[in-house]
């Protein structure tokens, strides 16, 4: 599942990529003559009309396309066989081109990714929905050695005597939750078939491990999605909220958590690791994790649909998100403000796509839009070999007037290469050796 998970999720983000650089460079006059998925060895091609090759090859690590005039999948130029081309011919080439036409086709992959990121960030929410003003129970969770008369599909009126508020009361709503007393069960007002009914129910905020982060302490302790954490440290605990003081106060020693699992009582030892998290205004502030998500002791049912225009709204916002916190947390990596672990490599990146995989398409396509992203804002990077590079020596061929020698280039694109392969290494040595 991890694997053919990453490949997919890869495979998708890549052709997207891709795509990208070859549409926009015929819509340009640039002919193209290899499209390829993959690296390495040719597992499947065909050649379309336009003479050009479709393939895939056998190492999932990325994509190109061969423009005419290309050496290499790099975009270096060939200039033997450009030799000898008629003005009509040289146009159509990645190296003959206007300028206008080379920029646009470079930022077209970058850009492309961006486009997929917003629509499948839109497309998830108009899935999922949204919560309505008034809550109703959808999925109940299980707690061990407990029984409620709750129900889903239960319309919530009032928990212990105060009313529910409506979704849109923002700060009200927000104290509903958070303010609750920790009590089990709470008495609940509810409407069902037409009725209004008292009825027991859950805490809201109840310590069951909702998902597990891949190469997290609780993923390496054993820790399972649906296991009811009930003590740590010999000190029994009843929500999430006292699972997340304890960890937090605990400043990364290791922990010890009493857990109930298809009603047998476990026991397990786990060290929490450092987590660098953006801020909302900005920056990284450092807390300790064990790696679980938790959550209400019930799923709100989304009951409204969000429109067209407002789910392409919050796509748009995620993905400036993910592409500004994406530079941060560069950023604040190499000036040694957060740990260098918050950099995955292949692996890391696998472990995750099977995990959102295990939770459903929402989450799937959820994580291949935060990819796509990522991918869009890293090649954007001014770096040789990446479309950034590319574009900074357009740049100077317009400020100049000539473009950059070809002896430069190489020893520029050598350059490029070797950082580019020397960041991949960083990141897998952190998922295989450093940040286990």
């Amino acid at each position: 599942m991890t694997v053919l998970s990453f490949i997919v999720a890869l495979s998708i983000v890549v052709a997207i990529h891709e795509y990208g650089h070859y549409i926009v460079g015929r819509w340009s006059g640039i002919g193209a003559d290899v499209f390829s998925i993959g690296f390495g060895p040719v597992l499947y091609s065909r050649v379309d009309k336009r003479g050009m090759r479709w393939q895939i090859a056998a190492i999932p690590l990325g994509g190109y396309v061969k423009f005419k005039g290309d050496a290499n999948a790099a975009s270096g130029k060939d200039a033997d066989a450009m030799e000898g081309l008629n003005e009509t011919e040289l146009r159509a080439t990645m190296h003959g081109a206007p300028l206008w036409a080379r920029a646009a086709t470079v930022a077209a992959g970058p850009v492309f990714n961006f486009i997929l990121s917003i629509f499948l960030f839109a497309a998830v929410i108009m899935v999922s929905g949204q919560t309505g003003d008034k809550l109703v129970i959808g999925k109940l969770f299980e707690m061990p050695h407990k029984s409620y008369t709750l129900q889903e599909g239960d319309t919530v009126v009032s928990v212990n005597g105060i009313d529910v508020p409506m979704t849109s009361d923002g700060a009200d709503y927000d104290a509903f939750w958070n303010d609750m007393e920790v009590t089990d069960p709470l008495n609940y007002v509810v409407e069902r078939d037409g009725q209004t009914l008292n009825v027991t129910g859950p805490y809201f905020n109840t310590p069951v491990v909702h998902s597990v982060v891949p190469r997290s302490a609780a993923r390496n302790a054993g820790l399972e999605v649906g296991d009811v954490i009930i003590a740590i440290d010999g000190s029994a605990i009843a929500s999430f909220k006292q699972l997340q003081q304890a960890v937090e106060g605990g400043g990364g020693k290791t922990l010890a958590l009493d857990v109930v699992r298809d009603g047998e009582q476990m026991a397990f030892e786990l060290t929490p690791k450092r987590s660098d998290e953006p801020k909302e205004g900005g920056g990284f502030e450092t807390f300790w994790r064990i790696g679980v998500t938790g959550g209400l002791a019930f799923e709100p049912e989304a009951t409204e649909w969000v429109g067209a225009t407002d789910a392409m709204r919050v796509g748009v916002e995620q993905t400036w998100r993910v592409a500004s916190g994406s530079v941060s947390g560069l950023y604040h990596m190499l000036t040694g403000a957060i740990s260098s672990c918050n950099l995955s490599g292949p692996v890391g990146i696998a472990e995750t796509a099977g995990e959102m995989a295990s939770r459903g398409g929402t989450s799937f396509f959820w994580f291949v839009a935060v990819i796509s992203t990522a991918i869009g804002m890293l090649n954007l990077f001014p770096i040789p070999m990446l479309d950034g590079g590319h574009l900074v020596f357009y740049g100077y061929e317009a400020v100049t007037g000539r473009p950059p020698s070809d002896s430069w280039l190489d020893v520029l694109m050598r350059v490029g290469l070797t950082l580019v392969l020397g960041l991949m290494l960083f990141g897998l040595l952190n998922d295989l050796f450093l940040c286990r």
